[in-house]
């Protein structure tokens, strides 16, 4: 019984890290694309830091309330 909920335990762990990567995946193709409109140079553009940093946070706000919802329904 132990290794069955320790092989839970690992499986859900792992499921979370899938999530976060694929959400750091999304988040940075979808914000680069939005916010990077010239070739970067050394660093970026106070409207560019401000927009991604927008965009992060909308893009991590909508996915916490998506997440909450599916679990609300469960």
């Amino acid at each position: 019984m132990e290794n069955s909920e320790e092989l839970q335990r690992f499986l859900e762990q792992e499921k979370q890290k899938a999530m976060i990567s694929e959400m750091v995946g999304k988040l940075t193709s979808l914000c680069w694309d939005k916010c990077i409109t010239s070739t970067p140079g050394s660093k970026f553009s106070s409207s560019e830091t401000s927009c991604l940093t927008n965009c992060a946070q909308r893009y991590i706000d909508m996915s916490m309330i998506i997440m909450k919802r599916f679990e609300s329904m469960q």
